[in-house]
């Protein structure tokens, strides 16, 4: 049988070599590329403009990924897919405040790369993978692909700042990992030490550039200490072990797919607090309901 990926990565390669379709319907066409700036012209735009190398990297990877998933989402084989997204569109509209807490850069970055769907726990970065490698594509989708597709949000201590040739960066600490990273804030948001931050960080696109980039709007957890959401973390693992159902429950699973799809949905839009242009102010632990503002 194989997996989502697999069908739909056999689909595609079916349907290119008969004819059906050519590759350009799942690589855009050479004017929706050039228009989209998958020339590389997007990429030097944004650095002319101001913006991180790294950043502008993965903003262009972004495009890429959402022409994919335009074309992978009408497909049969991803109607699971296609109807969770709807759902959790309709339920958190995903604009940024005031309107709602959810930005779209987190949410884009969680229906692409976080949210399951199938019996083999696709995600649509896995099938973009398998589309790509099935069909012969050129080696960079991948390696603009996979770093996002194996990112996932954290809870990360700001433990100050350090100078770096972009500009100034971030020191945050994973509190899973222990690992200590320079990070871009790609929204502008520098912050204090001490605070609790919930984000998501996409590592250095090529060796030449020495740091991570902080690609969704930070959300800062203003009453969050690294030991009580270590706490949280492994009270929710545990329950999820004891659910069954999962290979592999760990703190990383966690963080990257919750015990429910819109798990991590659900603990923005109810802890939210306020916000400013580059943060979004949370309070409360996922799993006490009391500490949440909005519950």
């Amino acid at each position: 049988m194989g997996s989502v990926a697999d069908k739909i990565a056999r689909k595609v390669a079916t349907q290119i070599r008969s004819n059906v379709i050519d590759l350009s319907a799942f690589r855009a066409s050479r004017e929706r590329a050039v228009e989209a700036g998958l020339d590389g012209s997007r990429f030097k735009d944004l650095v002319e403009q101001g913006y991180n190398p790294a950043f502008a990297f993965y903003a262009q990877g972004l495009t890429l990924v959402s022409m994919f998933a335009e074309a992978i989402s009408a497909m049969p084989e991803a109607k699971g897919y296609a109807k969770a997204v709807a759902k959790a569109e309709d339920e958190y509209i995903p604009e940024g405040p005031p309107i709602s807490p959810l930005t779209a850069s987190y949410f884009n970055m969680w229906a692409f790369f976080d949210l399951q769907f199938g019996s083999s726990r696709e995600t649509m970065g896995t099938c973009i993978l398998r589309v790509a490698e099935s069909t012969g594509m050129p080696t960079w989708i991948a390696d603009i692909v996979r770093p996002m597709q194996e990112s996932r949000m954290g809870f990360y201590v700001h433990m100050g700042m350090d100078e770096g040739l972009d500009g100034p960066l971030v020191l945050l600490k994973d509190i899973v990992t222990g690992r200590v990273l320079r990070c871009h804030s790609a929204a502008g948001y520098l912050g204090e030490p001490g605070q609790l931050w919930y984000t998501r960080l996409l590592p250095p696109p090529v060796p030449d550039i020495g740091h991570h980039v902080v690609v969704t709007t930070p959300y800062v957890v203003l009453d969050g200490t690294e030991q009580r959401f270590l706490d949280y973390i492994a009270r929710e693992v545990a329950r999820m072990a004891a659910t069954g159902g999962r290979k592999a429950v760990d703190a990383k699973t966690l963080l990257k797919v919750g015990p429910t799809a819109n798990h991590w949905n659900e603990y923005i839009f109810l802890a939210y607090v306020n916000h400013q242009p580059d943060a979004i102010f949370l309070a409360g632990v996922p799993d006490i309901r009391e500490s949440l503002p909005q519950a």
